[in-house]
């Protein structure tokens, strides 16, 4: 009896020892064979955002490149939150992917943190960097300022009686403004919308009177006279409006730099080989100039982070973040 257990023991063995690298073999042809089948790209917002618009393009420009369809799946609701937590829970298998509005969903890990299921840097593997949207700080022509120390003076003289939009309570719109406020010790009215558009409305309408806005949904706004710009809200200037100064350039905030950032994750533990070779295939993407032009011509400027550089700066987003809305005393909807 002990000689027949004793050689079940040496058969079983046997065969985890000869299991073991017949699976690793499994694996590393899996990977080796990456993408074998269609790659899902979910994006957690409707079509017709700036999110959707990059998702798409992404997805078309990187079925051309892997050889296997990148299909764009919107799935909308809470603010981005179920489309990232579908991803989340997702197989880590590359085949199921995230085109996140990071700045978004760094504010949302602090100011919903109670309600959303998901760890931003816990349960996913930052793909890529592909882009900023920068923000532009407008106000009504009925606003008696022309500038942004004029602004600051202006509000300062007026506590309370300066209102801003923004696109909901948790939206970088918002944020953006929260921070300024706060740095410059202003007394400004927050009157929140649903979504940019309403509050683009009222903004030109004068029933409020500023706003921290992206520069796509404010340009043509600026350009036939309706808003007035007063700074925007990048490190350095940009192209769109190559006239408007940066924030530190008008006020001397230092380092004041607010973008809405967008990026591809994939589910944790994806294997590195396959979030090296999508990332490597993204950077050479949006090194054309092709797709750089359809990039900006929907506001987005092209600025791609490796998967180390992406995880750094979602790290900084968060942390920037939870600061404001700590100092802000934020609350959700």
């Amino acid at each position: 009896m002990r000689q027949t257990i004793t050689q079940w023991i040496g058969i079983a063995l046997c065969a985890t020892v000869i299991s073991t690298p017949i699976f690793a073999q499994s694996s590393n042809a899996s990977i080796k064979n990456y993408p074998d089948k269609p790659i899902r790209l979910v994006i957690p917002y409707p079509p017709g955002g700036a999110t959707d618009v990059i998702g798409r393009i992404m997805a078309q420009e990187l079925s051309k490149t892997i050889g296997q369809q990148v299909i764009p799946d919107n799935r909308a609701g809470d603010s981005g939150n179920i489309g990232a937590d579908m991803v989340a829970k997702s197989p880590a298998d590359g085949y199921t992917l995230l085109m996140g509005a990071l700045t978004s969903h760094s504010i949302n890990a602090y100011l919903d943190k109670d309600k959303i299921k998901y760890n931003l840097e816990k349960d996913f593997t930052p793909v890529a960097i592909v882009g900023v949207v920068p923000l532009v700080f407008v106000v009504n022509p009925s606003v008696p300022v022309k500038n942004m120390k004029e602004f600051i003076a202006y509000a300062k003289a007026n506590p309370g009686k300066l209102t801003f939009a923004s696109s909901g309570a948790g939206a970088p719109q918002r944020l953006a403004m929260e921070m300024f406020r706060y740095q410059l010790g202003l007394d400004l009215l927050h009157v929140p919308y649903k979504g940019s558009g309403p509050a683009m409305t009222d903004l030109v309408g004068g029933q409020v009177l500023c706003m921290s806005e992206t520069v796509p949904a404010a340009l043509q706004f600026i350009q036939a006279g309706q808003l007035r710009p007063l700074a925007v809200t990048t490190a350095k200037r940009i192209s769109q409006l190559p006239d408007v100064p940066t924030v530190t350039e008008a006020t001397g905030l230092p380092n004041f730099d607010v973008v809405s950032m967008f990026g591809i994750e994939a589910p944790a533990n994806t294997p590195k080989p396959i979030i090296d070779k999508l990332s490597s295939d993204i950077k050479l993407i949006l090194q054309r100039p092709d797709v750089q032009e359809r990039m900006l011509a929907a506001g987005v400027y092209v600025n791609y982070l490796n998967p180390a550089e992406s995880t750094k700066r979602i790290s900084r987003e968060l942390t920037m973040w939870n600061k404001v809305i700590k100092d802000s005393n934020i609350k959700p909807d």
